[in-house]
């Protein structure tokens, strides 16, 4: 798929992504990219946020693909099963943490509602992609993470959580790995 074919969907992770950050600087430059929040950054609720992404998938005017970080990429995977393959061609998924159980003591998992992580898998095509060095999901988190969800699963090494603070402020790598996988979606 072109991306004059598809509405792009940027899910941030928790806190939002400054403007620095690969997915500020892809909404800026992305015509079809459109930016889909929680109601507080801050303190999201999943509830909210994947019922956003719903209504966000559902408001487009072409296939939506998402490309979703951190916390944001949970939400998707809470929205997926409302989300039809005729409105909703694919997810690009980045930096995943592991909120289950380990990391149940950080906000979103304890409060938010984004631990246990959800369990289904997605119903389109969907690219999940990690790091060796990432604090928060080990690789083999990530590889069951993918698995359970039914993603194509990279790993990158020594990328930390794939962020301007680890050197990914521009990710041109990231760029071109969205641009393989629009280009397999049909």
């Amino acid at each position: 798929m072109r991306l004059s074919e598809i509405d792009i969907l940027i899910v941030p992770g928790w806190k939002n992504s400054g403007p620095d950050h690969w997915q500020s600087r892809w909404l800026r430059n992305m015509k079809a990219a459109r930016l889909v929040k929680a109601a507080s950054q801050q303190t999201p609720s999943i509830a909210d946020w994947s019922e956003r992404i719903v209504a966000a998938v559902a408001d487009g005017t072409k296939p939506a693909v998402i490309v979703a970080y951190d916390c944001g990429a949970i939400a998707v995977a809470a929205a997926a099963p409302r989300l039809g393959r005729t409105r909703l061609a694919g997810a690009f998924l980045v930096a995943v943490p592991d909120l289950d159980p380990v990391r149940h003591d950080i906000w979103p998992a304890r409060q938010g509602g984004f631990a246990p992580l959800p369990h289904q898998t997605f119903p389109v095509p969907t690219k999940l992609i990690g790091s060796s060095t990432d604090p928060y999901c080990t690789v083999e988190r990530s590889l069951v993470i993918g698995r359970t969800w039914g993603a194509d699963v990279s790993i990158i090494a020594n990328a930390g959580h794939l962020d301007e603070q680890s050197g990914h402020g521009p990710w041109p790598e990231g760029l071109l790995t969205l641009g393989l996988f629009l280009k397999g979606l049909s």
